[in-house]
């Protein structure tokens, strides 16, 4: 087979990475891929949201199945746009990708077919929102409708921050994204990401991961997009995830294809998990970044046959054999630690140079997935984005792989750049 990945992030990489390792697989192609991933296979340089470009590529290298990383060209129609050219692709409809694109959307449609989520309310019109806030109580959990980079979310204490920050996000803060607004009830509880790989009917479920959205250690400071995960996140024991199955996965899936909207693909469940039970926080698309990276490297078997049948259907017939080849029973305890610019989320400084990478590599049971990093003229590897590099570790226990993590981390020479020294405290607490 030939593989086209659309993306040039470390969730791309680490797919890149996972599919090349499949007897099925001949080639990888990225677009446009980043240094990591060039290492893989050839990278084309172009805009995945370019419809008219990536239809092109594809006509061009034939490929037997495209999975689509990021969100950005999902929402553009991407996926409609390959199908409709004859080809296989791992990744939802346009329309179906609005439970990631339309935060408002989501809601909606949760509280259609009964899913447990948080109350809402969601408002275009900036006296509505103020005037919605006056009847609530806080936290506020503010969100923008639209992709914000996995910034668009603000919890604040007081009503006034609350009104502030409706103001700012209302009056273009994330620009068209923010125009419209989600306002929730906050929820306490602990946050887990569970992925789950579908076909629009069939599913199977991937061990449930944490990411680490907040910038600073003891999870204070700005939300970012990850600064890192592990997997399997122990707060989600059997229990929760045959509620989650039940409750939450289960009715979108079948309302979904109701309504006329099948989803395929993988369905990103952003849940948190209450004294009452999981309820959703949000829905993503596509793998989650980091969490794909650490998912990826714990996985020991075969992922293609899964994503090629999540493709093109069949899946509830062939669901115990795609979760042999996959290895799901024997999952190994992955950890992924992000190195991000100095600066990120807000100011990121690109540019810097970054040495020892190969050395981490090199460091048993670690490997370092490229997220943000270029080749300057002298041939060296630089920060060209936030969030640079993903360093993912197996291990026997999860202890031993978030030690092995830091392992490779040290390895690393980048003084412009830093990390959380405290990825996976809930689990190892």
């Amino acid at each position: 087979m030939k593989i086209l990945i659309l993306g040039s992030g470390g969730r791309e990489h680490a797919l890149a990475w996972k599919i090349a390792q499949s007897p099925l697989v001949d080639e990888v192609f990225s677009a446009p891929g980043n240094p990591g991933m060039d290492k893989i296979g050839p990278c084309f340089d172009l805009d995945p949201t370019d419809l008219h470009a990536v239809q092109e590529l594809a006509l061009q290298i034939t490929p037997d199945l495209i999975i689509i990383g990021p969100e950005a060209p999902l929402a553009a129609g991407a996926s409609d746009a390959l199908r409709a050219r004859g080809f296989d692709v791992f990744g939802p409809s346009q329309q179906a990708a609005q439970l990631e694109s339309s935060k408002g959307f989501a809601k909606d449609l949760m509280q259609k077919y009964g899913v447990p989520t948080a109350a809402y309310g969601r408002f275009s019109d900036l006296t509505e929102a103020l005037d919605y806030l006056e009847t609530v109580e806080g936290p506020y959990v503010i969100k923008a409708d639209g992709l914000a980079s996995g910034k668009g979310v603000v919890i604040v204490e007081s009503q006034e921050e609350a009104e502030n920050t409706v103001e700012e996000f209302m009056t273009g803060k994330f620009g068209e994204a923010s125009a419209e607004i989600v306002i929730e009830e906050f929820m306490t509880g602990e946050e887990a990401s569970i992925f789950v790989m579908t076909d629009g009917e069939g599913a199977i479920y991937l061990p449930a991961a944490q990411d680490h959205k907040r910038v600073g250690d003891g999870d204070v400071g700005p939300n970012t997009g990850g600064m890192g995960a592990y997997a399997p996140a122990p707060v989600v024991d059997a229990r929760i995830m045959e509620l989650v199955q039940t409750l939450i996965v289960e009715p979108m899936l079948s309302g979904m294809a109701e309504d006329g909207m099948p989803y395929q693909g993988v369905l990103y469940v952003g849940i948190m998990v209450t004294e009452s039970g999981p309820k959703v926080v949000e829905f993503n698309a596509r793998f989650g970044d980091p969490e794909c990276q650490a998912l990826m490297a714990g996985l020991p078997g075969d992922i293609v046959p899964a994503l090629l049948v999540c493709s093109t259907g069949g899946l509830v017939g062939s669901h115990a054999s795609l979760c042999e080849m996959m290895g799901l029973s024997d999952f190994t305890p992955s950890a992924t630690v992000v190195m991000a610019a100095e600066g990120y989320p807000d100011k990121p400084v690109k540019g810097t140079v970054i040495k020892g990478v190969d050395a981490a590599d090199a460091i048993e049971g670690v490997t370092v997935f490229h997220a943000g990093t270029d080749i300057n003229e002298k041939n060296e590897m630089i920060a060209s984005g936030g969030r640079v590099l993903g360093v993912t570790a197996t291990g026997e226990s999860l202890k031993a792989a978030i030690d092995k993590a830091y392992e490779g981390v040290a390895a690393i020479e980048w003084p412009g750049g830093f990390f959380r020294k405290d990825i996976g405290h809930r689990a190892l607490r």
